[in-house]
């Protein structure tokens, strides 16, 4: 059967961003024109298939279609038009094989802008246009690639918006990152948290993140702990960019972080000292006492477990080191955490306290001020000497041939520049508070006059907050008697010297816990 006996066809169309098919560029026009080439030859079109992917590869459900579809009418012959060669391929390699492979499949290529043949000069004008197409795919791929560098280089972020990020286009800077409400918020309240250590490990983070049920989760609605990682070693949060395997090094962005550099130096100290995150799910929620509590008999810290009765089970306190006189004996947790609650709500300061406190804090402020301003003048001093550090290395660089020594100097430039974006920072926010004084204060204050409000919101940060801001050392509990004399933080000292001696707890009445070890029924050991 010759090719003139051909008279059913398919058309075959491509285009290598699905953004053109959304815009309705490129598929459209090439469909009416193959289809208008088609009338012209008397050719009927049985199908039309599509493909939204690069001409680099040859692995396309659009062409997998219109293969299945040659073979399966094999005996009747099939015409495949194509608008133009690099609509097949825009690789010579992958345009050889798909012209093999159509052939084989029972198919003859048809195109309105160029004559398919088997003899010599037509393979030799075929092959140089394939090659014409793909010089042009890797040309604009290189033009494209040297353009987002530029970029790049000029602080704009050109890849996907990080997670709290949108972009929106700005008038003469194009597309630009913006906050993306209220993700965004949730985001910064993450970075900042860790970096306080509000949250103590990342399995922290990723729970914090969980539980928003305005943070965007995947399609099995959870945070990942990749997620958590890639936010938190993301400098683009901070206001900055940096494209290493472009050689772009760290730079000031365009757009305006969600946290400070500093606040992200001191994210990036903690990860590379802490390990993976935990593979289990961390069970602290349930005893937020642990690790905060010690035993008084050997100080380590109380563990914690949900014990197996014979209908229910009951969620206990102890001490977890073997040899010591309160190994494995059992302390309830409504009674330890009940006689916490009563030590908090000890630590109330009189009216009386507050207005000393007040005018305390007022000097304070007001010479914190003042030294703010003389730590801007040293630290102006110190970029100067940082700038002048850099500049010596930048000439040791060049006066040295040996790989391992100059890469040595490039790791020294770049600590270098970290440290001198933070004094940047620190210098254009040294003595500006970032509140008045009436709004830090009132904040602080509210903590200080009554800590249970705060330890009662039962949510699992707040309450380590409470620990942390409240008390100076971890408290020892003596079993069967109460907490030991509590060693309270500084503000609560001021506020509070009247609380001093030793606290003795009154236990509830009720059911004592048993003294045997309960570590062996416990059905929940936490680690």
């Amino acid at each position: 059967m010759s090719a003139n006996e051909y008279k059913q066809a398919v058309i075959y169309c491509r285009v290598s961003d699905p953004k053109q098919v959304k815009m309705g560029n490129g598929l459209e026009s090439q469909e009416t024109r193959c289809r208008e080439f088609a009338s012209m030859r008397r050719f009927d079109i049985v199908g039309v298939f599509k493909d939204d992917i690069t001409g680099e590869t040859a692995n396309r459900p659009g062409m997998k279609a219109l293969l299945a579809f040659v073979r399966k009418h094999r005996a009747s012959g099939m015409i495949v038009i194509i608008d133009d060669i690099s609509r097949l391929a825009r690789d010579i390699h992958t345009h050889t094989d798909l012209r093999g492979v159509i052939a084989k499949a029972g198919g003859i290529l048809k195109s309105p802008s160029i004559e398919f043949g088997d003899d010599a000069d037509s393979r030799l004008h075929e092959n140089l246009m394939a090659s014409v197409s793909q010089h042009q795919r890797q040309k604009n791929a290189e033009q494209t690639k040297n353009r987002m560098r530029a970029r790049v280089q000029n602080g704009y972020w050109v890849f996907q918006a990080p997670i709290g990020f949108r972009f929106q286009r700005v008038t003469n800077r194009g597309m630009m990152l913006t906050r993306d409400e209220p993700v965004a918020s949730i985001v910064q309240e993450a970075l900042e948290g860790y970096a306080s250590g509000r949250f103590e490990t990342q399995a922290d983070v990723m729970r914090f993140l969980q539980d928003n049920p305005l943070f965007p989760k995947d399609s099995r609605g959870i945070v990942r702990h990749q997620r958590v990682g890639c936010i938190l070693s993301q400098v683009a949060y901070a206001g900055y960019i940096e494209a290493p395997n472009w050689d772009v090094s760290l730079r000031p962005a365009q757009h305006e972080g969600l946290i400070s550099f500093e606040t992200y130096h001191r994210i990036q100290e903690r990860l590379r000292g802490i390990g993976r995150l935990p593979k289990r799910r961390n069970l602290n929620a349930d005893f937020p006492l642990r690790g905060h509590v010690l035993c008084a008999d050997c100080t380590t810290p109380l563990t914690a477990c949900w014990s197996t009765g014979a209908h229910a089970r009951h969620p206990y306190y102890l001490c977890p080191k073997k040899g010591c006189a309160s190994y494995g004996k059992s302390i309830r947790r409504d009674k330890i955490e009940g006689e916490f609650a009563e030590l908090l709500n000890t630590l109330r300061p009189s009216d009386k306290l507050f207005t000393v406190a007040r005018s305390m804090f007022k000097e304070l402020w007001a010479r914190r001020v003042s030294l703010a301003q003389e730590q801007k003048k040293a630290m102006a001093l110190e970029l100067a000497k940082i700038d002048g550090q850099v500049k010596q290395l930048l000439e040791r660089i060049l006066d040295v041939s040996v790989p391992s020594v100059i890469a040595a100097y490039e790791q020294r430039v770049q600590r270098l520049e970290e440290e001198r974006f933070a004094l940047l920072e620190k210098i254009a926010s040294s003595g500006r508070p970032a509140s008045d004084f009436d709004g830090a204060l009132r904040t602080a204050l509210d903590f200080l006059a009554n800590p249970w409000n705060l330890w009662r919101s039962e949510r699992l940060e707040d309450r380590r907050a409470v620990l942390k801001l409240a008390f100076a050392r971890p408290l020892h509990y003596v079993r069967n008697e109460g907490f030991r004399t509590a060693d309270l933080s500084l503000p609560f000292k001021v506020l509070g010297g009247a609380l001093g001696g030793e606290n003795k707890m009154a236990r509830p009445e009720g059911f004592e816990p048993p003294t045997h070890e309960v570590e062996a029924r416990c059905s929940i050991q936490l680690s």
